[in-house]
């Protein structure tokens, strides 16, 4: 059963989700394998068919079995975040059948953000900004829409990073949607970086209606606890109307597809 599934024009689904990068050997425990998460993954996004959604932590072969996964309307954009677009990375996908891409860049969180894997803020691994503007076909309203993954060591990286996502989200006048992995709770540092002045709404304060209970979405295989940390947003501009917003904490009978809890929310644009 799906949280909240396929949605018809002209609102949109919009989910944001660390799949988990393939680990095979550093944590070698069946919850945590790959090949015994695939096919649970599977299933929740045939289940979801988000309109748009943003993954962390996707392996060139883990982005390609997302997109496969999601059907054969679905395209994808963004590539790793080493030197030569190696490595993991924070893709885009989209349904092609309601989304016509305009446009894409993938810059470095660093202070070189044009030269692939740079880390210049403290963090040891690179990170990166996936941004994508798009026309909806239903409506033909355009808008943006932006994917990241802060680090989870450096603080003062996050911060950084935090100030340049601003940046970078509030650089068009289109209306934008932020997704990420952001390593820290609401509230924090980088999340008041990033919501001051009021231009971006963390959607999970904004929305109409919560669809779930306020869930820590970082569940590391084990049941959802109200006392852990949100540290995966759906942000957006205020022209982006939310209509619901959730956190998807569905366990199947073989077990969870990711140490995370996907964020998902229903927006309409205009």
């Amino acid at each position: 059963m799906s949280l909240i599934g396929p949605i018809p024009p002209p609102a949109l689904h919009v989910m944001s989700y660390n799949i988990r990068r393939r680990m095979p050997t550093l944590y070698p425990v069946m919850a945590d394998r790959w090949t015994h998460r695939r096919p649970l993954l599977q299933r929740l996004l045939e289940d979801e068919k988000p309109t748009l959604l943003g993954v962390q932590e996707a392996l060139p072969e883990q982005a390609n079995f997302v997109r496969h996964a999601l059907g054969e309307r679905y395209r994808s954009v963004g590539h790793g975040r080493e030197k030569g677009g190696r490595g993991e990375g924070c893709p885009i996908f989209y349904d092609s059948e309601r989304m016509r891409l305009l446009d894409f860049t993938q810059t470095a969180l660093s202070d070189t953000p044009d030269v692939r894997g740079s880390t210049t803020w403290g963090n040891r691994t690179p990170r990166v900004i996936a941004d994508a503007t798009f026309e909806d076909i239903a409506t033909g309203i355009g808008f943006h829409f932006v994917n990241t993954h802060f680090d989870n060591r450096s603080r003062v990286s996050r911060m950084k990073s935090a100030g340049r996502l601003h940046e970078v989200a509030l650089a068009s006048a289109l209306p934008t949607v932020v997704t990420g992995d952001f390593n820290v709770d609401g509230g924090t540092e980088a999340h008041e970086i990033l919501l001051e002045g009021g231009k971006l709404l963390d959607t999970w304060s904004d929305a109409d209606a919560r669809i779930t209970e306020k869930w820590g979405t970082f569940l590391n295989y084990h049941p959802p606890q109200h006392d852990r940390k949100r540290i995966d947003w759906i942000l957006a501009t205020p022209d982006v109307k939310v209509l619901k917003v959730g956190i998807n904490v569905t366990r199947f009978e073989r077990g969870w597809p990711s140490d995370h809890a996907a964020v998902q929310a229903i927006v309409r644009l205009g």
